[in-house]
């Protein structure tokens, strides 16, 4: 079944291994070598020059792993072995101590930033393989491939088929790089260790099986690695159905998912809860709310229990369509069937009352979470909270449940107060709002952007010019760098207290720095020279804005417009 992917694949060619790293590694050592790394001792560095191999392994076998490697000698023999040499040693170590040989590995590979050959990775792999050492091996290999890239498979696959078909484990290691090139997006690679495999007659486990099912369920070929699955007699697991029915969802494949459902039923890998909860995901993340609580019924009638994560996915779809109140009856309904709402179910239901501007219903959330002896509410939820109570205009409200917070021993964050500070803004409330300022620093937050242009633009509206340019000094002076909002709303404030020869040399000194010019500037110094009378000077920057290619906006022509009519008018 799998040799039809991979029969048109091309894989490029890279450098063969090198020459001697078959006779070096894979040979089995003789009696003769044996015995003579037996008899073997330490002997000085001036005369091991000519067999450093042999000073290793001999150091190894007399001193042990710790002790050797802590000489002064050995970074020494280490220097002198070359790429074969090095391959010599670890074949010889995984031989005699497996232990020693992985400690090795890794010793030159992170203390000498020693690069390994294939051969000694694959001869470290099989030891982890034999030790059971998973997560090691898979270590290991995920170095490997990361280095190899894509198109490596064939390579691969050739050094292990023809140089460790009988060491113990193989099957593993196979597995093992199959699954990692399918975890690394590296799909036709892992098919071709996967047809190499079946060549072996070796199964794949079914975790490998997965996650190349998972990379390739939105096209077709998800089938043929499903029936290769079944073929295999690999034990399925729930996971893979659910890859299945996402697969089938994601290409909108309801139907098919339906019926891919109803086929498996009563089998050893029949339906589960996962299953259902994929589709009914899926259905709301499309806004199929109605065939999410279809999905939701099925379940029901096979027997299978919802769960909570089962409950929040269709509460949360039910809130997006706007059915609130079937939501809140489903929520209801879980606890009926004794499931008990978690933190993600008060907050989708926070979330929703926020969303539909019924922030008397989110305070009952809260109330009801204080009572719960489980699940208290986080700052996420007071966040929603808060932030709704704003949108509607309710700062009073607001900062009560920040003072709630602050006693509960939360600390606020950067956003939460720049959505009050806005808030306290849009009212006029800019002490108020400078008071939060001085809480935050006290609190070791360090006011941002927003947070000071907020407080710049409301002080200017207030026409408190000179607090706002205080404020903006105290800004610049923190290494955050002011924005054409923040200019544009002191301009305009020096604009209308009528200072307009103070808001020409603040509007030159932008122009003349590297703030790139800004319609919204100029409009404010035109606007301004209009409303003073001086029409001509209103004209001259109009002809500088036109100089620096500027495009003029409505608000450029309104202004002059309205600057010659008031001329004329005058005369």
């Amino acid at each position: 079944m799998l040799n039809k992917w991979t029969r048109s694949l091309r894989f490029p060619i890279k450098p063969p291994i090198l020459t001697s790293l078959s006779s070096l590694i894979f040979s089995k050592l003789s009696v003769s070598s044996a015995s003579n790394l037996a008899a073997a001792t330490i002997t000085p560095i001036a005369q091991i020059s000519t067999d450093p191999v042999h000073a290793i392994l001999s150091g190894f076998r007399d001193l042990g792993f710790r002790q050797f490697v802590s000489g002064h000698y050995f970074k020494d023999l280490v220097l002198m072995l070359n790429q074969a040499q090095m391959d010599d040693v670890i074949q010889s170590l995984s031989v005699e101590n497996a232990d020693f040989v992985v400690d090795f590995y890794h010793l030159l590979r992170n203390e000498f930033g020693f690069q390994h050959s294939r051969g000694s990775r694959f001869v470290v792999s099989h030891v982890l393989a034999r030790k059971r050492r998973f997560k090691d091996l898979r270590l290991v290999l995920d170095q490997m491939l990361q280095e190899e890239g894509t198109g490596s498979a064939p390579l691969l696959c050739k050094l292990l088929f023809s140089s460790f078909k009988s060491w113990d484990s193989s099957s593993v290691v196979w597995d093992m790089l199959a699954f990692i090139y399918s975890r690394f997006g590296m799909v036709h690679d892992a098919l071709f260790v996967l047809v190499k495999m079946k060549e072996q007659n070796l199964r794949p486990s079914i975790q490998t099986y997965n996650s190349l099912l998972y990379n390739l369920r939105h096209t077709d070929i998800m089938w043929d690695v499903y029936n290769d699955i079944k073929d295999s007699g690999a034990p399925q697991s729930a996971r893979t159905s659910s890859i299945i029915v996402d697969g089938l969802c994601g290409q909108s494949r309801f139907q098919d998912a339906v019926f891919f459902l109803r086929q498996n039923d009563g089998k050893e890998f029949a339906p589960s809860v996962v299953s259902f909860n994929t589709i009914i995901s899926r259905s709301c993340k499309l806004g199929l709310a109605d065939v999410a609580k279809s999905f939701f019924c099925m379940m029901l009638k096979y027997g299978i229990l919802p769960d909570t994560y089962s409950y929040n996915i269709l509460i949360h779809g039910l809130i997006v369509a706007g059915s609130m109140e079937e939501a809140l009856e489903l929520t209801d309904d879980m606890e009926k069937q004794g499931l008990q709402p978690d933190m993600v179910t008060y907050k989708i239901i926070t979330k929703g009352f926020h969303l539909l501007s019924l922030m008397s219903g989110a305070r009952e959330i809260i109330q009801k979470m204080l009572t719960d002896e489980k699940v208290k509410p986080d700052l996420v939820t007071y966040t929603i909270l808060i932030c709704g109570h704003c949108q509607m205009g309710n700062i009073e409200e607001a900062l009560r449940l920040r003072r709630d917070l602050l006693s509960s021993g939360f600390q606020l964050n950067v956003i939460l107060y720049s959505v009050l500070l806005s808030s306290l803004c849009k009212r006029g409330l800019v002490d108020e709002a400078l008071q939060l300022l001085y809480e935050m620093e006290a609190n070791s937050l360090q006011p941002d952007l927003v947070t000071y242009s907020i407080l710049i633009h409301g002080l200017c509206k207030q026409g408190k010019v000179q607090q706002a340019i205080q404020l903006y000094k105290e800004m610049c002076f923190n290494r955050i760098f002011p924005n054409s909002f923040a200019h544009s709303s002191i301009l305009k404030g020096l604009c209308e207290k009528g200072m307009l020869s103070e808001a020409r040399m603040y509007f030159d000194s932008l122009i003349m720095s590297n703030l790139k010019p800004d319609v919204i500037l100029y409009n404010i110094m035109i606007d301004g020279y209009v409303k003073l009378g001086d029409i001509e000077e209103a004209v001259r920057l109009y002809k500088k804005l036109r100089d620096k290619a500027i495009t003029p906006s409505v608000v450029t022509f309104n202004s002059l417009i309205y600057g010659f009519c008031k001329n004329r008018k005058g005369c």
